[in-house]
């Protein structure tokens, strides 16, 4: 074969390969104002789509087999709107504001007033939802906040010459006031009651391991000094004002036996964290709405006052549009988007009206501030509504006003049982803000004895990056990073 064929036939499977697998980036704004618009729907085939980020971003891959010319944009407060493949070249897009006026377009069997309409959500609410097992390909971004707000730490008393205010200082100066961290997970999320299996894809996790490691550091070097001056016969007795509680040293110190086990653990194939705590976060978010979480506006409609506010339309289908409001202690304000034909609701956007939870005992505080989000539901293929898509935000303070005092204690040694002693005074505040973000790409009904058979990868761990990086998930459809995240970068690395 000739140089020239060659190069013919290389420039041929170049282009071809660009044309099988064609992926479409691009940002949508409101007309209007040129602001992103967040969480809309982009349908790029039959039951294919993504949902835009909070900025506006999306960008999906058409694959050898999609005869796809167009896509379809809807989110709510704009008409459903359809582009051209060639549009999505440009970086933005755009599309108008318009209110639309369902009178005359569906068919109403009567004029309902909102008390009727919540009675009828009520009654369906057993019915309009699945309930059999379930197998959802999905995208979940966690992202993670965490600023000390205040790091006071009085240096009182210590009989350990490590243990002094100049290492105290050199601590409170290392540890982070701020850090973030994200977490990105694609994978298939199988549901059966109460019960839930997990299958990750592939997963990423960006944050700065200096700061993790600055705790880490605190506590190796505590430890070595209390290894190095406690008596192996001692005790630690920790006490937090009128509190109190011995520590065993052999609970510091690992003896022979203890390291024997260990070794023996390492031996067997390493299982992780990870896959753990997405299930549990899973759980968490998508029981939002019938489980047991502090969301009740679906559990508890008599906790609440409706207002009829209007109609639009979600997914092709006319919906009341619900207003609702604390009657009583309860917690939540927003709206509701109830199908006009089945009465299920499809959507519902809420935010807490006041602290849901605050404790303050002894020194200790706890206040649950923030909580607020939407979850959407769509019936996909199905005769029954699932989970589609979910943006939720839980922000929270912790803080601690108290004494703290470790007292070596020996009754082995003649004398005073007091062999040393740390006393400091502590007052730390912490807020914390955790994020979700979930997108269900396709949700299918799966046999109970395939959801029995399925065996979870419990040694799956995340990969780690210091930066972001575009190509970890070239060839996947995900929702788009912000801004935060295409900057995230760990300096030094």
């Amino acid at each position: 074969m000739s140089k020239f064929n060659l190069t013919l036939i290389l420039c041929f499977l170049f282009m071809s390969s660009g044309l099988f697998a064609q992926t479409i980036t691009s940002k949508l704004v409101d007309a209007k104002t040129q602001k992103g618009i967040p969480y809309a729907t982009v349908q790029y085939g039959k039951h294919q789509g993504v949902i835009t980020n909070e900025e506006g971003r999306f960008s999906f891959i058409l694959d050898e087999t999609s005869t796809q010319d167009s896509i379809y944009i809807s989110s709510m407060g704009y008409q459903k709107k359809g582009f051209a493949l060639q549009q999505l070249q440009d970086s933005i897009i755009t599309i108008t504001p318009k209110a639309i006026e369902l009178t005359g377009v569906y068919l109403f069997d009567k004029e309902l007033d909102v008390d009727e309409i919540m009675e009828r959500v009520e009654d369906r609410l057993p019915i309009n939802y699945n309930k059999a097992p379930l197998k959802q390909r999905f995208f979940l971004r966690q992202s993670s906040f965490n600023t000390l707000q205040k790091m006071d730490i009085e240096f009182k008393k210590s009989t350990i010459a490590e243990l002094d205010e100049h290492l105290i200082d050199s601590i409170i100066s290392i540890l982070p006031k701020n850090s973030s961290y994200y977490t990105e997970t694609l994978g298939d999320y199988y549901q059966n009651g109460e019960e839930n299996k997990l299958e990750i894809i592939k997963a990423a996790e960006l944050y700065d391991k200096s700061n993790e490691g600055s705790m880490e550091a605190l506590s190796d070097k505590m430890e070595a000094i209390f290894r190095a001056n406690v008596k192996p016969d001692s005790y630690l007795k920790i006490k937090s004002g009128i509190f109190g509680d011995k520590v065993p040293v052999d609970s510091i110190l690992e003896n022979e036996e203890e390291a024997a086990e260990i070794q023996e653990e390492l031996k067997k194939p390493e299982k992780n964290y990870f896959l753990g705590n997405r299930k549990y976060i899973l759980s968490e978010i998508t029981d939002q709405f019938f489980g047991k979480s502090k969301l009740d506006v679906a559990k508890k409609l008599n906790r609440y006052e409706y207002e009829l506010l209007g109609y639009s339309e979600l997914e092709n289908q006319g919906v009341y549009v619900v207003g609702y409001a604390p009657k009583g202690r309860a917690d939540f304000q927003g709206k509701l988007f109830v199908n006009i034909e089945d009465f299920a609701i499809m959507r519902m956007d809420y935010e807490n009206v006041k602290t849901i939870k605050s404790i303050k005992l002894l020194g200790f505080s706890y206040q649950e501030l923030k909580y607020f989000g939407s979850t959407i539901f769509s019936k996909f293929d199905g005769d029954k509504y699932q989970l589609k898509f979910m943006n939720f935000t839980f922000g929270r303070k912790m803080g601690v006003d108290r004494p703290l005092k470790v007292i070596e204690k020996n009754k082995h040694v003649k004398g005073r049982r007091k062999q040393n002693e740390l006393s400091l005074a502590l007052d730390i505040v912490n807020y914390n803000t955790e994020k979700y973000e979930l997108v269900v790409y396709d949700s299918d009904v799966v046999a109970k004895t395939d959801f029995e058979a399925l065996k979870e990868d419990e040694t799956v761990k995340a990969t780690y990056l210091s930066a972001y990086d575009p190509d970890f998930w070239k060839g996947y459809t995900i929702m788009e990073p912000n801004q935060a995240i295409r900057e995230f970068v760990v300096e030094g690395e």
